[in-house]
This record gives C-alpha cells, sequence and structure tokens, in this order.
C-alpha cells in the first residue's frame, strides 16, 4: 500500500497507468458517456488513479487486486442507479479513508468539498465499540444522517454493498451469514424504501442464497423449468392486447419475468403452499413510451378490462395516490379465460424509470429541475424518524427503523389536520403511540371520522382519529396481535412480560409456602426436570400458570414429593390400555431422534475440523444432519447447532457475532442421513406400492419407516428414508411427484 508521503508527490494528471490500468479506467469511462448525462472525464481519471495508487499490492479474499471493488461499485453507480460523475469519483475513492493512508483533507485537497463529504459519509464510523452489534448501528446512523444531507452518501453504499454480496462467496461461512443477515435486514429494506427495485430484488435473493441455499436452488431449478411454458402463456395473454394497443396508435414496451426467488419462497411461507400452487409467480409490464401521460394508463387499463375479468380487490391506484418513494403504476389482478390469474402493471417510461431507480431518479429531476416534492419529503421523513437519537440507543434506532421499512403507508389525520402516516393495518392504538408513548399508554377509546369506534379497527387511508385518553395505564396485552408499528409492539411487549414476571414471582410464591408446609425441599435444577416432565419450557412458564390458576401447585407437590422420596417420577397408567393414536407431533419427535441418531458422533465439522467439542441441536428449528448449519456457543461453551435460515441464529449473529462458529457436517462416503418428505395424493389402490417402488427399485434408497393417513379419498404420507445428503433428498422428491395420484411432495421438517 502506498504511504501518504508517495501519493503527495504523485502528479494524477501525468501519472501514467501499466495497459491493463488504463483498459480498465476506458471501459469506465465509456459506461460513464452512455449512461452519465455529462462526464468530468478529468475528475474520474484522477479518482482512479489514486484509487489504484492507494490500494496498490492489496488484495480482496477472492485473490484480485482490492482496486477492482471500488472501480466496479463506480460502475455500479454509473450504469445500474445512473446518479452522477461526482458520485462515480467518490465511489472509486469510498475505501480510501478507511483503509489507506490517504485522509479527507488530501481528497477534500484534490477533488473538492462535495466529494471528500460524499466519502466521509460512506466511510464506517473508527474506533472500538463494545458489541459488533452496535458498531453497526452507530454506523447506519451516520450513513442515514449523512444521507439527510446528500442522498448520493446512501445511494453509493448500496453500490458497495451490492458488490460484496455479488462476491461473498469468497467469505468464511460465519462472515458470509453475518454479512446477508445485516443486508437482508438493514439495506434490502432501506433500497426497497428508496425505491431501487431492481438492486432491492437482488440483495435479497444474494442474501437468501447464503441464508437458505437448498431453498433458493429448489426454487430457482423450479423457474428454470417452467420458463418455456411461462414465456409461451405471457405471448398468449398479451396478443390480443397488443393488437388492439397498436390499433389505438399507442407506443409501448411489454415485459413479463418472475418475481425473484426470495418473494417467491416468502409467498410459500406466507400461503403456506408448495411451489406448485403459487400462480402468480410473474407479472406482466405495459410502459408506455414517451409522450404518453398518467391519462393513457387509463386507458390502456380499460383495453385489458375489456379482455380479461379483473378482481376488484387486487386494483391498485399509485397513480393518484404514488407511494412515499415516489412510485407511480396502475396495478391490477385479471383472470383469463381458463382461470389463471395474472397479475398486470401499467405505467409510463418516466414512471418506469423511477420504479427501478427510485429516489435516484429523482434527485436527478431535482437537480435538473430545481425540486423534487418527492425527494423532500422522504429527506424529511428520515430526519423525524432520526430526531436527535442518542449514541446508547443506536441498536434500538435501527430496529426501529427497519421495521418500518417494508410497510406500504397509509394517511390518516389528527382531529386539527396534522398528516400522519402510518403502516397499513394500523390501528387507533398505533395512531395513538404515534402521536406520544403516553397517548398510547392511557389510550380507552377512539373516534373515526367523528364516530365512536374501537381502537382495534383499521385505519383506512384519508380517515380522522381522535384518541379518548384514561387518567390511568390502560394497555390491554391482546392489543399486541392488533398493532403493527414498532414503538406500539415494543411497549405492549414490554408491558405483557412485566405482567408474567408479577404472576411467575406470586407462582413462585405459592410454591414456596407450599413446599414449605409439607417439608420438602428441591433444588432449581431438579425443579426444572420436574417442570420439563410436566411439559413447560422453563420454570417460570410453570410458576406462572400456577399463579393464574391454571396449573394445580398440589399436583406439583406430589411430584416433588415422589421425586425426593423414590428418585424418580412414576408415570401414571390409564384406566383404558388402548394406545392413543400417533399425533403428528410425536412422527416429527420420532422422526428428529432417529435422524440425530444416525450420524455418528463425530458427523459435524467445527471451524473446519473434526472435534471432541460437545454439541447438541437447538430445538426452535430442529436441525438434522445433512441441514446447512451454523453453530453458536453457549454460556457453557457447548455448541448449539442452529440451521442457517433459522430465525434465532439471525438474532444470535447480530447481538452476539463473536461467538458463532462455522459449522459442516463430515463428509464420509460410508455415512447417511436420515431424511423424509411428506406425500400428499389420491387414496387409490396401489398407491403405496407405487411409491416404494420408486424408492426402492428407481433409487436403491432404503425406506426407515411410513406413515399414512387417509380422509375423503385423499392420502397423506410421512416417508422417513437414507439418504446420502440433500440432494439426494431433492430427487426423491422429483421422482415421487411423477408417481400417478400423486398431488404434491415436500420435505418433512
Amino acid at each position: 500500500m502506498a504511504d501518504t508521503k508517495a501519493i503527495e508527490n504523485i502528479n494524477l494528471d501525468n501519472y501514467t497507468l501499466d495497459p491493463p490500468q488504463q483498459k480498465d479506467l476506458d471501459q469506465l469511462i465509456k459506461v460513464c458517456r452512455e449512461h452519465l448525462e455529462s462526464v468530468d472525464e478529468k475528475m474520474v481519471s484522477r479518482a482512479f488513479k489514486l484509487c489504484y495508487v492507494s490500494h496498490e499490492g492489496v488484495n480482496r479474499a477472492s485473490g484480485e487486486p482490492y482496486y477492482y471493488h471500488p472501480v466496479t461499485v463506480a460502475k455500479i453507480v454509473a450504469e445500474e442507479i445512473n446518479i452522477d460523475d461526482v458520485s462515480v469519483a467518490a465511489a472509486l475513492l469510498h475505501d480510501t479513508v478507511e483503509d489507506t493512508e490517504v485522509t479527507l483533507e488530501d481528497t477534500e485537497e484534490m477533488f473538492g468539498e462535495t466529494v471528500s463529504h460524499l466519502i466521509d459519509g460512506v466511510t464506517k464510523i473508527s474506533g472500538v465499540f463494545k458489541s459488533r452489534n452496535t458498531k453497526q448501528a452507530e454506523t447506519f446512523m451516520k450513513l442515514l444522517l449523512s444521507m439527510a444531507e446528500d442522498i448520493r452518501v446512501v445511494l453509493i453504499k448500496f453500490a458497495d454493498r451490492l458488490h460484496n454480496m455479488r462476491t461473498i462467496q469468497h467469505l468464511p461461512r460465519e462472515k458470509q451469514m453475518q454479512k446477508a443477515t445485516e443486508t437482508m435486514e438493514l439495506y434490502a429494506p432501506l433500497a426497497h424504501r428508496f425505491g431501487l427495485f431492481n438492486i432491492k430484488s437482488e440483495l435479497e435473493d444474494l442474501c437468501f442464497k447464503v441464508i437458505d441455499p437448498n431453498s433458493y436452488k429448489f426454487i430457482s431449478r423450479k423457474l428454470r423449468e417452467k420458463r418455456e411454458s411461462r414465456e409461451a402463456f405471457i405471448e398468449e395473454f398479451m396478443k390480443p392486447i397488443r393488437e388492439e394497443l397498436d390499433e389505438q396508435g399507442f407506443t409501448f414496451e411489454i415485459k413479463g419475468r418472475p418475481k425473484h426467488i426470495y418473494s417467491i419462497f416468502r409467498k410459500m411461507q406466507r400461503q403456506q403452499k408448495p411451489f406448485e400452487e403459487i400462480y402468480d409467480l410473474f407479472a406482466i409490464r405495459i410502459i408506455l413510451e414517451d409522450p404518453h401521460s398518467k391519462e393513457d394508463c387509463w386507458r390502456v387499463y380499460s383495453i385489458i378490462t375489456d379482455w380479461y375479468t379483473p378482481i376488484p380487490k387486487r386494483f391498485r391506484d399509485f397513480i393518484s395516490v404514488p407511494k412515499a418513494n415516489g412510485y407511480q403504476s396502475l396495478h391490477t389482478t385479471v383472470i383469463t379465460k381458463k382461470g389463471r390469474k395474472v397479475e398486470v402493471q401499467i405505467r409510463t417510461r418516466q414512471m418506469d424509470d423511477i420504479a427501478e431507480k427510485g429516489l435516484a431518479a429523482h434527485w436527478k429531476y431535482k437537480e435538473g429541475s430545481g425540486g423534487s416534492e418527492t425527494l423532500d419529503k422522504f429527506v424529511h421523513w428520515v430526519r423525524e424518524i432520526l430526531d436527535n437519537p442518542r449514541p446508547d440507543a443506536a441498536t434500538e434506532f435501527v430496529k426501529d427503523f427497519q421495521l418500518n421499512l417494508y410497510q406500504d403507508e397509509i394517511y390518516v389525520f389528527t382531529p386539527d389536520g396534522e398528516l400522519r402516516t402510518l403502516p397499513q393495518g394500523a390501528t387507533p392504538i398505533d395512531f395513538a403511540f404515534d402521536i406520544h408513548s403516553e397517548i398510547g399508554e392511557r389510550a380507552i377509546a377512539s373516534k373515526i371520522n367523528g364516530k365512536m369506534a374501537p381502537l382495534r379497527q383499521k385505519l383506512d387511508i384519508g380517515d380522522q382519529v381522535e384518541i379518548i385518553t384514561g387518567n390511568k395505564i390502560n394497555l390491554n396485552p391482546d392489543w399486541i396481535n392488533d398493532v403493527v408499528t414498532h414503538k406500539a409492539k415494543s411497549r405492549i411487549r414490554q408491558y405483557i412480560k412485566q405482567k408474567e414476571r408479577e404472576k411467575a414471582d406470586e407462582g413462585r410464591e405459592i410454591w414456596e409456602k407450599r413446599a414449605k408446609r409439607g417439608n420438602v425441599e428441591i433444588s432449581d435444577q431438579d425443579l426444572m426436570r420436574i417442570a420439563h416432565k410436566l411439559k413447560f419450557d422453563s420454570t417460570q412458564d410453570l410458576f406462572y400458570d400456577i399463579g393464574t390458576g391454571t396449573f394445580d401447585v398440589n399436583e406439583l407437590y406430589d411430584m416433588v414429593k415422589q421425586f425426593t422420596s423414590k428418585g424418580r417420577i412414576e408415570e401414571k397408567k390409564d384406566e383404558d390400555d388402548t394406545p392413543p393414536p400417533v399425533t403428528e407431533e410425536e412422527i416429527q419427535e420420532t422422526y428428529i431422534n432417529a435422524a440425530r441418531s444416525v450420524s455418528d458422533e463425530k458427523a459435524l465439522v467445527i471451524n473446519g475440523e473434526v472435534t471432541n467439542v460437545k454439541y447438541d441441536y437447538a430445538n426452535c428449528c430442529n436441525p438434522i444432519p445433512g441441514d446447512d448449519v451454523m453453530g453458536f456457543i453457549s454460556r457453557t461453551g457447548n455448541v448449539k447447532i442452529h440451521r442457517s435460515n433459522c430465525k434465532n441464529i439471525h438474532h444470535l449473529i447480530k447481538t452476539d457475532g463473536e461467538r458463532i462458529v462455522d459449522v459442516s457436517w463430515a463428509k464420509n462416503i460410508n455415512s447417511k442421513f436420515l431424511g423424509a418428505v411428506k406425500v400428499i395424493g389420491e387414496d387409490r389402490v396401489g398407491m403405496i406400492n407405487d411409491i416404494t417402488d420408486v424408492l426402492s427399485k428407481s433409487l436403491e434408497t432404503n425406506m426407515k419407516s411410513i406413515n399414512v393417513n387417509s380422509d375423503s379419498g385423499m392420502f397423506e404420507g410421512i416417508l422417513t428414508v437414507y439418504v446420502d445428503d440433500i440432494n439426494h433428498l431433492g430427487r426423491i422428491i422429483e421422482k415421487l411427484e411423477k408417481v400417478k395420484g400423486v398431488k404434491s411432495v415436500f420435505r418433512y421438517e
């Protein structure tokens, strides 16, 4: 790396690059000419040379020279976000102040105050913080504060993060998970808020590929398989529309592309449906070229709904009421003659530009026309959210910020006519907390548009809301299911925990009095064992039920008495010896236990080697051998194994990242894992034989067990089989899907 003195002595104007670097610079200049309105080529060239010299001799994790990274970021800024040449220069130099001897003063002297300010905004906060999470939160706050002054700061940061995610495969697994989790929870939502749809979608898919690689591969494979039939359907659907638009003199472009992989996965989860039952996998977009106007969008809508039946509840007019990020479009879902639902979006070219590039496009319009109301509103929104946050509240601020990024908004009014923006689905309770925490805590009733209304009623756009308060705190724990804002949820959750602690303390007191009266003593550890025997997760839960009266303290006393006298708890025998029917929960528990017992004690590789470190499996996500997993070092020193897509491990990565360890399964060609699939289909004669034949003959797969239930001509079966790995399980699913009468097959978890 070049030192400061050497850099000071370089004349950037006369510095000669070697041919490979000159070729890279020429390509960057070409991209700038093609995508930016004007380019100061001399400034970009000087910034490129300083970038190359200051990072000389340093390589990235991939092994390529480090300067490739800032150069690629600069190309993204120019080609994919289309900002300006000043931003390109700042992107080239965005890592110099943090990673090299170049100072902010140097950059200001060489390139001026604006470039220096942009570099400073993107640069991470220096210094050591007590936890990694606090450092991230502080960095994110600084980014937003800088953005409120110049929006280009965060646009450069998006380009930086996008290139980091595109090359994430070169990092160790635990670092991939940390970066992917942070990107998914902060940068992708913020890109959504900016209206940067393409960047938001790509960030989500890149993160999803890291966090849950098996689901990512499954959906991408399914999309490839369906590509030809999808393109044929789009062509058939659009043929009459295209002919009529041509006849009426419209100039337009039609796009029909699949929704991105992560959004399909979320829909499968939300609707609890397999891939085959998700029908709106793509949207058709009609873009009207200049000089078509918003009125022409309505004319196109009329043509489409003349040909196909619209679903009124799925109509959205974002032209008359744009989203906060400036997004404008007409959305409608129609039904074809064959009963298939199709989403159609209609917009002008300028609307599409803003939809794809969001506030970056608004920034350009502001520069050209002297003002963008949407941009000004957005910057005001950021400043309002920041509200002079305390440094010690950084983590709380970021949580509050990210929870409100993805929501679509509604606009409501106070009795004085003040406009308030709330997430869609908000209630008067959310409105009350938005006004002030104390108003939310003391709310007893509400008026909507002058009429008394329940506090739990969902608000609509344009409602005028008045909150009636009492003198005392009136929080209701049941409200937790009726609110959508972080502020309201956080306070109600805090109140619930406070009440639960109080009830648990009452329960503990009741138990201690009963134990004292019966003259029994038991350690906390043994009491925990009894609580688990009674199906409680903890003694705190047990005491809570005693405190609320839902569990009889005398039953606990009898079990403790039995335990202290005999050293064990005897199972009660039912008078009826008929075994109860096997529940799905019991099948699942048996399967998980069997799956784990199949692997030997040294099935896991921790931090790259097979060790004797003790480990156990997290109950929150029930990982089994073959799953993509991560490890977390517990207080006792054991390693707790989680699935990589487990929500709890994502939380632990943020809060205790230094205790995350890289975990994988040992590669042993003689070992088999236990996997399971759920098969749903027609209850026909010979179905079970056909399924077992596929497993034993076609795939040479051994089956451990099968549980089948049938009802009303349909059956559900859970098949437990020995597999080599997750790919083997995937091949089993593919084969079973082709068995006659089988409706759906998916991995059983």
